[in-house]
């Protein structure tokens, strides 16, 4: 036994003395020491820890292949949960501005005061928002001033026009008068821009003006103050509209879409601030509002307040909407915004609506939705 011990002894010796070629892996059990021992089993070649981490071509392809992320997934979730979340608050404001706007004109017929006022709100929003770096302040030339004047003049007179018609009928009424924007739009292009409508965009002009003219003719509430200013308002927001994209050709600087329309607000008060006192007086003080037969001058006020900043809030929104989706699609989206308004002033307001009056905002609404529809298909490029 112990001879035997003796020679594993040597040829451990001389395997651990036998030098080892320079290529060969450290772990690599020397062969001298494979020695059989008496009752053990025949056992398996070694194998090297290199072989361990042998992978297939299938393996490897499969480790190879990242796995797929899911952030591009949440993103878009966010950003449509968000549009969602815009064009809900579009539609509240929108409401509560009409609500507490009709409120006001009722209790305090002076809708100049009252436009000029909301434009005093918008404009301290505005100035409040640039201060605390909410947004970016704009850095606006003496030429984007007075390229911006012409729009700041007709954004007042359409709103000045939309509150006289607010406080002259009811609100489903100017509502309904207003769904005559596409018109008036296809006429100021064809007339200043020199865009001329397709046959599809004049057919679909058809079922919005019988719709109002149907809506018209049954209208309980219906003056012709109220009919007049609400057209005349279309006219000067689509006026707008043409201004505008005629500002947006030439270069608008710094201006971004809300920017511009701080500034227009600003430029709006100074406008016709002077216009509604040479016109209405100073009516806002306590003793004109007591004279005026108001009794409860808080609550008016609160309601003046809550209307204002709903106005620029809703208007505000629509700009931010505006930069996320076509314009197409904010057609549309003005469209319903005009079902759910009018349906909740007749809920308010408790207006009694003739079945010839339903009818006739129905098909007006359902021709804008149509005109929409139109210019969307128009806008796409022809297949090839």
């Amino acid at each position: 036994m112990a001879s035997i011990t003796a020679s594993a002894s040597g040829i451990r010796g001389a395997c651990l003395a036998r030098p080892r070629p320079a290529g060969l892996v450290a772990s690599t059990p020397c062969a001298c020491l494979a020695v059989p021992r008496p009752g053990m089993a025949k056992q398996r070649p070694a194998i090297g820890i290199h072989a361990l981490n042998f992978e297939s071509p299938l393996a490897s392809s499969m480790r190879a292949v990242p796995v797929p992320e899911e952030g591009p997934k949440k993103s878009a979730m966010v950003e449509t949960l968000l549009l969602g979340s815009l064009f809900g608050l579009w539609y509240l404001f929108n409401i509560w501005f009409n609500i507490y706007n009709k409120q006001v004109l009722k209790t305090f017929p002076h809708p100049l005061t009252i436009t000029a006022f909301q434009f005093f709100i918008g404009s301290l929003v505005s100035l409040t928002m640039w201060t605390l770096g909410l947004h970016k302040k704009p850095q606006a030339s003496t030429e984007n001033v007075m390229g911006v004047s012409p729009l700041a003049a007709v954004h007042t007179l359409g709103n000045a026009l939309t509150n006289i018609s607010l406080g002259a009928v009811a609100v489903s009424f100017t509502h309904t008068i207003k769904a005559l924007e596409p018109f008036f739009s296809v006429l100021l292009s064809a007339m200043f821009l020199g865009e001329s409508p397709t046959l599809p965009v004049v057919l679909s002009l058809f079922p919005i003006i019988g719709g109002v003219a149907l809506a018209s003719t049954s209208e309980l509430s219906f003056t012709w103050v109220g009919f007049l200013a609400a057209m005349g308002s279309n006219l000067t927001f689509q006026s707008r509209n043409v201004l505008s994209k005629k500002f947006m050709g030439k270069g608008k600087g710094s201006l971004d879409n809300i920017n511009l329309f701080s500034i227009i607000t600003i430029l709006s008060f100074f406008i016709l601030t002077p216009i509604a006192l040479l016109l209405e007086g100073v009516t806002f003080t306590p003793a004109a509002l007591t004279a005026a037969g108001v009794l409860n001058h808080t609550l008016l006020l609160k309601r003046a307040v809550i209307a204002a900043l709903c106005f620029h809030a809703y208007q505000q929104v629509s700009y931010m909407i505006l930069q996320r989706v076509s314009p197409v699609t904010h057609s549309i989206g003005n469209c319903v915004k005009r079902v759910v308004v009018i349906v909740a002033s007749v809920f308010v307001f408790q207006n009694p609506v003739t079945t010839q009056n339903a009818l006739g905002t129905a098909i007006a609404l359902a021709g804008v939705f149509g005109y929409s529809q139109v210019k969307r298909l128009s806008g796409k490029p022809k297949a090839a």
